[in-house]
């Protein structure tokens, strides 16, 4: 073969390789709009029954040299480049994506902003026990400058022979207390009828690990504008984390929180596996606040600190830990919380870090 000839073929495929360019880019765009079509139906992005009939389809006109196997093999890595398109643009039109609004959200809570730029201490027992459980505590927070407590009224339970909490009298109590004290509140709900109720309780819903995926629930919180506090689920990936918000947001209520509290891997020397790298990666993605809770992620007090550091560290928002009065006699979560002398030292180690302020509010 001459020079001039090689030149000449290679010209050849240079100027299909372009046309193929543009007929890829146009198979793009009309995957993009596809991709919305169904976006709107609510169609899942990936049809497998439809990826069979194109593929059959192309190899039936199949008259090489490419043979069979290989054309199947080519357009299915041209199928999977435009459902990774369509997911893309998906993430890109969530109300809780970063690409949406570029903006942080803040979350205020009296005179406390999260999400704001400066990091957050939350904190109370595992389960509201009783009024003077409850109080005991809420007297300690206010006098470390701390103005919002956690406490759980309706506790999921792993089994159904423990305790379950207070239910809406444990809600009472964390008014009543908080009133007297000037802190707002957080507290788990689980029951979407529940959900207007708590409204003239508590300050933030909390949705728990086992309800991520409890859409009703989710529904519920987003059709009211108090402020949710949403946890990961147990095995749940970031991107069910983030569509669990966006059910939340899609129906209304943007002031939405997530936080972070560990996933079930097969490590035991912890209560769960605290994911760290979710911290930078939900910033990044959403515009959320985002928090974690190192005594569920743990399960040890002894490792507490140095996971918080870490937290603020990664980026976190806030950082949230469980107290009580009296650990051992705890109806829920003896070993992992903290008693009162232990919580200051914890709160002095995390402060001195330089990662939360002296005077941290909530």
């Amino acid at each position: 073969m001459s020079q001039g000839r090689l030149e000449q073929l290679r010209s050849e495929l240079d100027s299909v390789n372009l046309q193929l360019l543009e007929l890829l880019s146009e198979r793009a765009r009309l995957a993009q709009e596809i991709g919305q079509e169904k976006q709107k139906q609510g169609v899942p992005n990936f049809d497998p029954v439809r990826e069979k009939k194109m593929l059959d389809a192309l190899v039936e006109h199949n008259h090489g040299p490419f043979d069979n196997e290989t054309v199947r093999h080519l357009f299915k890595q041209i199928f999977q480049a435009s459902l990774k398109l369509q997911q893309v643009d998906h993430k890109k039109h969530l109300l809780v994506s970063r690409k949406k609004k570029k903006e942080d959200t803040l979350i205020q809570l009296g005179d406390t902003v999260i999400g704001g730029g400066t990091p957050v201490m939350i904190a109370g027992p595992c389960s509201v026990e009783s009024y003077e459980q409850v109080r005991q505590v809420a007297k300690a927070l206010k006098e470390a400058g701390i103005t919002v407590m956690r406490g759980g009224a309706f506790k999921p339970r792993t089994s159904p022979y423990d305790f379950q909490g207070l239910g809406v009298e444990g809600l009472k109590i964390l008014k009543e207390v908080a009133s007297e004290f000037g802190l707002k509140t957080i507290s788990e709900i689980v029951d979407p009828a529940h959900i207007e109720l708590a409204c003239d309780y508590i300050d933030v819903i909390q949705i728990g690990a086992r309800n991520m995926q409890n859409f009703e629930l989710l529904k519920a919180a987003g059709d009211v504008k108090t402020p949710v506090l949403l946890k990961r689920g147990l095995a749940a990936t970031i991107d069910e984390f983030v569509h669990a918000a966006e059910y939340i947001v899609s129906r209304g209520n943007t002031q939405v929180m997530l936080i972070e509290r560990g996933i079930r891997t097969y490590e035991k020397a912890t209560r769960n596996t605290l994911d760290i790298s979710a911290v930078p990666i939900l910033k990044q993605e959403t515009h959320l606040p985002v928090l974690v809770d190192v005594t569920h992620s743990t399960g040890r007090k002894d490792i507490l600190a140095p996971c918080a550091r870490a937290a603020l560290a990664a980026g976190a928002d806030g950082v949230m830990v469980e107290v009580h009065p009296d650990p051992a006699t705890a109806l829920s979560d003896a070993a992992q919380q903290l008693n009162i002398p232990e919580f200051q030292d914890f709160l002095d180690n995390v402060r001195k870090s330089g990662l939360l302020p002296a005077h941290s509010l909530v």
